[in-house]
């Protein structure tokens, strides 16, 4: 029997980490990525795309090379429907419609569902104009939390004491076309990632990770994308993934399926780990870049096997996901001037040499080639490092060693990834 064809949609480190593993599926004959990225072209297809957004495009290529299933990888086209139009023509799709990545797409659509699925998540209030922001700062205190209510490439979110800090970033969302923000009550406790893969019936939870947000070590600085990321959890319950599929995200997914906009893909929940028990921070209609790469690294069940049964609603036939009991770090070396205003087009060495040790490898989030073939850097975050060990000490050790070899001019990276679980100072409520 002939293997399948798998399409995957975008160009960044998750991608990456999903061709990888795809390809490393033996019912998986052949991955293409459109448009890919020079560390994708080394293991697989790269097909020109210049927009991931143009559904007409996409459909093309999924058309063209008869693929089997198109795995949709940012969180742009799920908004912009194209999943429905590779439905519309019979394609196996591994991503959800537009309506059901309003979960990720809108704030206060996500708030509503929460509600109506009872799901354990903080209090807000959503805003329209200044008067009402400065009621919700009123109402729910200090830290702010202020979230613009679409997307935001990750940096639409300020958490702060200062009033006038929370009031600028409302002003700043309230100011675009259809502004609309989200005023949060404050969540304490550590953070943790659980992406739960989902046929709009059934769910199955990868291993937990943590995600770190701020650009500088010991959590300083602005939010980003993302700047590493670790898995397991040690310090947390040790049956958080069924907990989150049993409180959160299967009653997420029934509601969906109730209003008729079944959500078929990866459900990002992103959670805090408060005093009073796991509470929902926000929902991503997508896996993760970068705690994705680090729950990805440990899955053992072939991707491509869970990724099409999902797709044809045959999720339940999978049975329980085999995980790998090694730890995973991944360490993010970004740009310099990253994430306010990156410096690109600069040549990056090493990548062989960082990939050189066991259990290393290096995902591309933003490089391309130049005019004579080099490789440079192309956007904020460059390439992230993933390692795994038998032990957490272990794998952040042999991440930091394969960091250290590559070398890109004025970029930088967090040295404290994992560090804090690593000693054990990390701690729920």
């Amino acid at each position: 029997m002939a293997g399948w064809v798998v399409l995957v949609l975008g160009s960044g480190a998750r991608e990456h980490a999903l061709v990888r593993a795809l390809a490393a599926d033996d019912a998986v004959d052949a991955v293409v990525a459109a448009p890919g990225n020079p560390g994708i072209d080394t293991i697989a297809r790269c097909e020109p795309l210049a927009d991931v957004t143009d559904a007409a495009a996409v459909l093309d290529i999924a058309t063209r090379l008869d693929v089997d299933l198109v795995v949709i990888g940012p969180e742009a086209p799920l908004v912009a429907g194209c999943a429905d139009v590779l439905r519309g023509s019979g394609f196996l799709v591994f991503g959800p419609s537009a309506a059901a990545a309003q979960l990720e797409g809108s704030k206060s659509f996500a708030k509503e569902v929460m509600a109506a699925a009872n799901v354990p998540t903080a209090r807000a209030h959503v805003c329209t104009t200044p008067a009402e922001v400065d009621d919700a700062l009123d109402d729910l205190g200090s830290p702010h939390v202020v979230k613009d209510d679409g997307l935001a490439g990750g940096k639409g979110v300020v958490v702060t004491d200062d009033i006038d800090e929370a009031r600028a970033h409302a002003a700043a969302c309230l100011a675009k076309p259809g502004g609309r923000i989200v005023v949060e009550e404050y969540l304490d406790g550590p953070e943790a990632s659980v992406f739960c893969v989902t046929d709009g019936t059934t769910v199955l939870a990868l291993p937990p990770a943590q995600d770190f947000k701020r650009v500088g070590d010991g959590d300083e600085g602005p939010n980003t994308g993302g700047m590493g990321a670790y898995s397991p959890l040690d310090w947390a319950p040790a049956n958080l993934a069924d907990l989150v599929v049993h409180r959160i995200a299967q009653p997420t997914i029934d509601e969906m399926r109730h209003r008729g906009t079944p959500f078929v893909g990866a459900l990002y929940v992103g959670l805090a780990l408060t005093s009073r028990g796991p509470r929902v921070v926000e929902f991503n209609a997508r896996f993760g870049d970068p705690d994705g790469q680090a729950s990805l690294a440990r899955l053992r069940t072939p991707l491509g096997t869970l990724l099409y049964a999902a797709a044809d609603g045959r999720l339940d036939e999978v049975g329980p996901l085999r995980v790998d009991p090694a730890y995973a770090v991944t360490v993010v070396i970004a740009s310099p001037g990253y994430p306010a205003a990156p410096r690109t087009g600069q040549p990056i060495a090493g990548v062989d040499a960082a990939e050189s040790a066991d259990n290393v490898y290096v995902l591309h989030a933003g490089t391309s080639r130049d005019a004579d073939g080099l490789l440079v850097s192309a956007g904020g975050r460059v390439v992230d490092v993933v390692a795994t060990g038998h032990t957490l000490a272990e794998a952040r050790d042999a991440a930091y060693r394969a960091v250290d070899e590559i070398q890109l001019q004025g970029s930088h990276h967090r040295t404290d990834i994992a560090l804090a679980a690593a000693r054990g100072e990390v701690a729920v409520g």
